[in-house]
């Protein structure tokens, strides 16, 4: 049976997502902030017979992530949720491969998934400009410096999504101008109680190699790790894999993003 998700379930919930916690970071992340009943987020979950959940799916704007350790799975109920709205799905991959065929998806993106825990591994590394916490003031310069980002493709931002993780401390961001221009920045989206994603990390395509990025990063993972989080990214650029990997970043499975026609 595939019902509607409430509050009542939440400990339910979270104990089954929690299983592999890293990968359900979205999902934890969106309801520990959002909850059940929003009019741009719900889940949805399946039960067997003794009442124990089965399956998740997460339905947030026009995105879709879905989480199980079951391979007995009423999949055509599921893919009848995800509604016309339905625009990205994403998550681990091998979930991500039970409904690929099911879509006619534009394209596909797989990535690694990494994590790292301890502020030990983080480097030091000197910049000549100061690195800033950002706020919803610098929301239009964040997404005009992303969008110049060739890399990010079908990424796409808007200011009020960017404004909305400041004003309800989903995300945080780190940044350096070089006088009215943001050239760099490491952002989190997904805050929880114990982890957090790195997303957006780029820097200008005239100011790179200066370690300006990798300076944000550092410095948004030392925050966190000194709050006792978990920080989590994927990527799927070698050469940005190795920077991470430098970082102390550690590989832990695959990620896959699919944008549908």
């Amino acid at each position: 049976m595939i019902r509607k998700l409430v509050a009542k379930d939440h400990q339910l919930v979270m104990d089954y997502i929690s299983k592999e916690k890293e990968f359900n970071l979205f999902m934890i992340g969106d309801i520990e902030n959002f909850g059940y009943d929003t009019d741009f987020q719900s889940l949805w979950g399946e039960f067997d017979e003794k009442g124990h959940i089965k399956g998740v799916l997460l339905k947030f704007y026009e995105n879709r992530i879905f989480y199980s350790d079951s391979e007995d799975l009423n999949k055509d109920g599921f893919i009848s949720l995800f509604g016309d709205d339905f625009k990205v799905l994403s998550g681990k991959s091998n979930m991500v491969d039970i409904f690929y065929d099911s879509f006619n998806f534009r394209k596909r993106k797989d990535a690694y998934f990494c994590k790292i825990e301890k502020l030990s591994s983080l480097p030091e590394i000197s910049i000549d400009r100061e690195i800033l916490r950002l706020n919803e003031t610098h929301t239009k310069d964040i997404v005009h410096l992303t969008d110049l980002i060739d890399e990010f493709g079908d990424v796409s931002m808007n200011e009020e999504r960017v404004a909305q993780k400041f004003i309800t401390n989903t995300g945080r961001a780190y940044g350096v101008y070089d006088k009215d221009k943001l050239v760099a920045i490491a952002q989190t989206t997904a805050e929880n109680s114990f982890s957090a994603m790195i997303v957006g990390v780029c820097t200008h395509p005239e100011y790179r190699n200066h370690g300006y990025a990798s300076s944000c990063m550092i410095k948004l993972c030392s925050d966190l790790i000194n709050e006792d989080k978990t920080l989590c990214l994927f990527y799927d650029n070698p050469k940005a894999g190795s920077i991470y990997k430098r970082l102390g970043f550690k590989d832990i499975g695959s990620w896959s993003m699919c944008v549908k026609e």
